[in-house]
């Protein structure tokens, strides 16, 4: 048949429509949002503006305190995406994290580095200018911490997690050096609220998913060999050091009675949870501590700023 007949006869492919195109656009948008981990950034700048506001001591101030827990969110972004950059590969061979953009291979690796570049020059750029320039440094440290440090020695040893938990619990110093231009008590109060926090939250985590961590070589406490137990035990332990923690601001007459209310009830519910995962590791009861250590920070965060000895400082004028 002769080419012209051919394409006669040949049915056309039709081009693609409005509604495929913003189909990709979604889809890629979706892949983009999936690398920067939205609900650990949410956490981020919720506990960024809460060290934010304490540092800045008024609600005058309210437009800067969000524009540096946006700038400290924006480098926790990138380290979320650097993150699963060096790790793509060990994320094909987990069920849970194989279908990520750079996993499935829906994101080019070098898109995904300069996606993760911009975000991490222009949250310290911010900071740098508009705020204080040490809380620059400290976020860029806190970035190379989590993507140079955390991420490869997850390959090599169990004592990530601890090596981690410093740079998870750096926003809150973060932002009350941004706004005080120092860590302040409450700045450093909140970071070791939160280094203790992460425990039994991620140690949870890690045991649900042992096997996968297992597969992937990954020196998870939970997938070590002979470490039966041990996962809910620590997970105990840091629960129940979270309380005299978290204490301290009433103690000290930073906080008063409704925030001291909180910090007791959500620190025996989030110990009841581990101590019921340490008496017998399931999947429930892990599941369980997960979802109080969930509820806790926000609830708590909240707690802070609410209480009515935290909050006389900030209807006051600032001087």
């Amino acid at each position: 048949m002769k080419p012209e007949l051919m394409s006669a006869v040949a049915p056309t492919q039709a081009s693609p429509g409005p509604a495929s195109a913003w189909s990709r656009t979604g889809s890629l948008l979706a892949d983009y949002l999936c690398l920067v981990k939205p609900r650990i950034a949410f956490f981020v700048m919720l506990a960024s503006f809460t060290g934010g506001l304490l540092g800045a001591g008024s609600l005058e101030r309210i437009g800067g305190v969000l524009l540096a827990a946006g700038a400290i969110g924006a480098v926790a972004a990138a380290s979320a995406a650097f993150n699963q950059i060096l790790e793509r590969d060990l994320d094909r061979l987990m069920r849970r994290t194989a279908g990520r953009p750079l996993a499935a291979g829906r994101l080019p690796v070098r898109d995904a580095v300069a996606f993760a570049t911009l975000l991490a020059v222009l949250g310290t750029a911010t900071l740098a200018i508009w705020f204080d320039p040490v809380a620059a440094l400290l976020a860029l440290a806190t970035l190379v911490l989590y993507a140079l440090v955390y991420t490869p020695l997850k390959r090599y040893s169990s004592l990530n997690t601890l090596v981690g938990a410093i740079p998870g619990a750096m926003p809150p110093l973060l932002g009350h050096v941004a706004l005080a231009g120092e860590p302040g008590n409450w700045g450093w109060i909140l970071f070791g609220v939160i280094f203790a926090w992460q425990f039994p939250h991620f140690l949870a985590i890690a045991w649900m998913y042992r096997e996968d961590y297992r597969r992937a070589g990954m020196k998870m406490l939970p997938a070590l060999e002979g470490a039966r137990g041990l996962a809910g035990r620590q997970a105990l332990l840091y629960a129940v050091a979270l309380i005299p923690i978290s204490l301290l601001p009433a103690v000290r007459g930073e906080a008063g009675l409704v925030y001291a209310a909180f910090a007791v009830l959500l620190g025996l519910a989030y110990a009841g949870a581990a101590a019921s995962f340490a008496l017998r590791e399931t999947q429930r009861r892990a599941r369980a501590t997960l979802y109080a250590s969930l509820v806790y920070l926000p609830l708590l965060f909240t707690a802070v700023l609410l209480d009515p000895v935290v909050s006389q400082v900030f209807v006051a004028p600032s001087s």
